[in-house]
């Protein structure tokens, strides 16, 4: 008869060399995979947004998928940088901060509103404004969106520098929060021009906007799958994703999304290196 010291070693070095394919396989089948979501609206809203698009998923992978607003946009990063999430939705601002600090994510798709390939700025003016060129306004005031907004700060911003114009170099700037507050400021006179996203500038063209300047468009916002997510789960996502507007159902899903939102597209990582150059060069100039 064994020596019972000498059975239990055997018995622990045989579940020592079950460990690593136990640790491979992953999390069981039925874990839900967690789709986080960008905090850009209350936590609500999010969920009753993104709900639909969830279900959708958990559908094709055949796994529930729920849906997690993150605590900040600082935390939502982390976490899918550190790949602590399955899915995420995120701003393109953010994807390019994140592949800087991390690394790449497999990219499942894009966002298409209206047809558009991407977001565009404008720096506006009001109509009777004398200024006809962004270099004239060197000594002029200017107000922006958030400081972090694409289209209220970033591309005008550049806009500003394309044109050789420094922060500096204006009579002074202000972030007033919204492009709707910017469009309302620069149409009450408060400040020479304003940044904001092409959308908002058409709203207010009628009531006596002009556009200075609209920059190129940049990529919209994305969805991104943790680098370790099995290559099979990816593929099946990027598919649902780049069919949803294929049928009735799938389009509704989008329509909760964003009101405009028409199609999401294929999308690569290189799409953003205009984006990184603009960045870099506001950066530069903070």
């Amino acid at each position: 008869m064994k020596n019972p010291l000498a059975r239990l070693l055997t018995l622990i070095l045989a579940w020592l060399s079950l460990l690593p394919a136990a640790l491979s396989a992953g999390p069981p089948a039925n874990t839900p995979l967690v789709l986080a979501v960008l905090p850009y609206l209350p936590a609500p809203e999010i969920e009753r947004r993104f709900a639909p698009l969830a279900a959708r998923l958990s559908e094709a992978l055949r796994r529930p998928v729920q849906v997690r607003v993150g605590q900040s946009y600082k935390q939502h990063l982390a976490a899918i940088g550190g790949d602590q999430v399955d899915i995420a939705y995120i701003g393109p601002a953010s994807y390019v901060r994140m592949v800087e600090r991390y690394g790449r994510k497999p990219i499942l798709a894009r966002l298409e509103v209206t047809g558009e390939p991407g977001l565009r700025g404008v720096i506006a003016v009001h109509r009777d404004s004398p200024l006809t060129r962004v270099d004239m306004l060197k000594g002029r005031s200017m107000a922006f969106g958030a400081a972090d907004s694409r289209a209220g700060h970033l591309l005008p911003h550049y806009q500003l520098l394309q044109s050789g114009v420094r922060l500096r170099d204006l009579g002074h700037h202000r972030f007033l929060g919204t492009h709707r507050d910017v469009a309302l400021a620069v149409l009450a006179g408060d400040f020479d021009a304003g940044g904001l996203k092409q959308e908002v500038f058409q709203e207010y063209a009628g009531r006596g906007l002009r556009a200075l300047a609209v920059s190129p468009a940049v990529p919209e916002y994305l969805f991104v799958a943790r680098a370790t997510l099995p290559p099979a789960d990816v593929e099946r996502l990027r598919h649902t994703l780049l069919n949803l507007h294929r049928d009735a159902a799938g389009r509704d899903v989008l329509k909760r999304l964003h009101p405009g939102l028409s199609a999401l597209v294929g999308a690569d990582d290189a799409d953003y290196d205009g984006l990184r150059r603009m960045m870099r060069a506001v950066d530069a100039d903070a």
